[in-house]
């Protein structure tokens, strides 16, 4: 039977933003370095998976919106809604009983995805888009009134800030530490995992 792909109901995946056993055990169960990238990669490396991402943090949460925007083939694209909610990254709500439809919002670990797309647009505007098709603008609250919503804001310049130390990240200043046992900085140490022994 052909998944539906229009927000009706599937199996339903408790999600609460929290990661699954599945999703915590991807960095150790992948093939390679144990890698907190390589394990998000199985969870957001294919293209639609983050199209529909983006597609959310603009505010278009039901399956149509998301497949126009994104060019998505709608069986891809329910794969990956339905990938993402197993994952704990998006879930489901209810907008119409009869029928049964429902829309997509991102959990506490589809927001933390913010700073990620963010990078991947900023990344895009200075390498690939001689004209950036899309700008963020930030709009800061301060305390004397939180609820302005009339504030134009200004075009987004982020950085990369310590919280330890507040001072700005460069790739240069940075050092790496490998916790997995069996690995360093060049790959495992062990003979059993060493790529350079080969029969």
């Amino acid at each position: 039977m052909t998944p539906p792909t229009d927000g009706r109901p599937t199996a339903a995946t408790p999600t609460d933003g929290r990661p699954t056993a599945a999703t915590r055990s991807g960095a150790t169960a992948l093939v390679g370095r144990p890698c907190s990238i390589a394990a998000a990669l199985q969870v957001l490396g294919e293209k639609w998976a983050l199209l529909a991402v983006r597609e959310l943090f603009y505010g278009n949460h039901r399956f149509d919106r998301i497949a126009r925007n994104t060019g998505a083939p709608r069986d891809r694209l329910t794969a990956r809604l339905r990938a993402l909610e197993a994952a704990g990254v998006v879930e489901r709500r209810a907008y119409s009983e009869r029928p049964p439809r429902y829309e997509y919002h991102l959990t506490e670990a589809g927001r933390d995805l913010a700073p990620l797309t963010q990078a991947l647009l900023a990344w895009g505007d200075r390498w690939l888009s001689p004209e950036p098709p899309v700008v963020l603008h930030h709009h800061p609250r301060d305390s004397r009134d939180p609820g302005d919503s009339h504030d134009p804001g200004h075009p987004l310049d982020a950085a990369w800030t310590c919280r330890t130390c507040g001072v700005e990240v460069r790739s240069p200043d940075l050092g790496l530490e490998v916790r997995s046992p069996g690995w360093d900085h060049s790959g495992p140490t062990t003979a059993g995992h060493d790529a350079d022994t080969a029969p």
